[in-house]
């Protein structure tokens, strides 16, 4: 067994660090900021712009389709909450915020 231990402090000392080694950790840590960026960030605000867009334009008899998939026509606007009309007897009064997109005019009567 004493063989094992005299090979173990025989060993050389590890070398200092490979020339580089600082510059390539901070190569790599900006390279990963900018895949963020371009794959994550940018897509998501894009989308939330155009969102913001949708919501401040919307007006009485558009169609729009809510995230949980209701489809109507705009009767109300109001600051937060918006009026859509599901059948010629029922009116649903739903969060701007709950709605995902508009529908071309005249989609709701082909349905």
């Amino acid at each position: 067994m004493s063989f094992l231990i005299s090979a173990a402090h025989a060993a050389d000392a590890a070398p200092a660090g490979a020339p580089g080694g600082d510059y390539m950790q901070f190569l790599m840590l900006a390279g990963f900021v900018v895949i963020f960026y371009l794959m994550i960030w940018r897509p998501q605000s894009k989308r939330a712009k155009e969102h913001k867009n949708l919501l401040g334009s919307l007006q009485k008899g558009d169609e729009v389709v809510t995230s949980g998939g209701i489809a109507g026509k705009v009767v109300k606007v109001a600051d937060d909450f918006v009026v859509i009309e599901v059948s010629d007897t029922v009116e649903l009064k739903i969060q701007k915020m709950a709605i995902a997109a508009t529908l071309p005019k005249g989609t709701l009567k082909a349905i």
